[in-house]
């Protein structure tokens, strides 16, 4: 009978996340011996990485931090919230905002593809995390957005799972009070650009012609036409763009009223929402 305890099983399930049923046969295989077993655990996990690259990694986290005017946001996916709100998964987010801030990361490729402090490319780092959880795990994208203040703001759609909204804003005036505060109303609404002319002229375009389809196929009249499409288009606007969506804490007034009231501007903004 191959000689290890509870406390050894205890021990080496601690050291590689792998199932207890899955540790005892790695024991038994190393007759006891702690390093090989981990070592079969090991090679028996990246095994199975192969076997998951089709799965879908739609679980996860965000991560994020700002500085000195500097902000890095990151999104690590995996496939359950099961491991999305381990120890060992959060961990390996953080190191993986660690790198992207080490680094000035604005593509997750090129993130995955940076060498660590310790040797180890990001991409190891996943593969291994991938055969400790048993689960897809992936760098899905990172932002970095500087200015004069940079604020991070995360947000936890459930009190059991790491943040799920993440949001860097950087503003130029005002205070550290309308920056967060902007960068709350970020999260909850969602804009898509920060100014009217950040939209595509494509984007303007389409929904200028879905306008006039819509009032024509109402019957609308034909005088009548520019203004509707006018209106209809400015309500995209004020739907999808930061400075002129209405502000979370006052309806009445604009992001972009606030700001000014405030003596502050926006400068740029990231939003990412785990999975979307």
């Amino acid at each position: 009978m191959a000689n290890f305890t509870a406390a050894d099983i205890k021990a080496l399930r601690e050291q590689t996340a792998a199932g207890m049923m899955d540790v005892k046969k790695a024991l038994e295989e190393a007759d006891g011996d702690m390093a090989k077993a981990a070592e079969i655990l090991r090679i028996k996990g990246l095994k199975g990485v192969t076997k998951r690259e089709g799965r879908s990694a739609s679980n996860g986290l965000v991560a994020a931090k700002a500085e000195a005017g500097v902000g890095t946001l990151v999104e690590v996916n995996c496939e359950t919230d099961f491991v999305a709100k381990g120890e060992r998964f959060i961990a390996l987010a953080e190191q993986v905002l660690a790198q992207a801030i080490a680094t000035e990361a604005t593509d997750a490729e090129a993130l995955v593809a940076s060498t660590l402090p310790d040797g180890r490319t990001v991409a190891e780092l996943l593969i291994e995390g991938n055969a400790a959880t048993g689960e897809k795990i992936e760098v899905r994208r990172v932002a970095r957005v500087t200015g004069e203040r940079v604020v991070a703001y995360l947000h936890k759609t459930s009190r059991d799972l790491p943040a799920q909204i993440g949001v860097l804003l950087a503003t130029s005036g005002g205070d550290e009070e309308i920056a967060h505060d902007v960068a709350m109303h970020v999260a909850a609404f969602s804009p898509t650009v920060l100014a009217r002319a950040d939209v595509p002229a494509d984007v303007v375009a389409n929904e200028q012609r879905i306008a006039e389809a819509t009032a024509r196929e109402e019957g609308k009249p034909e005088a009548a036409l520019p203004r509707i499409i006018e209106g209809r288009v400015n309500g995209y606007f004020k739907e999808n763009v930061l400075l002129e969506q209405a502000f979370a804490k006052d309806q009445k007034k604009s992001v972009a009223q606030v700001l000014k009231e405030a003596g502050a501007e926006a400068t740029g903004f990231a939003r990412f929402r785990v999975g979307n």
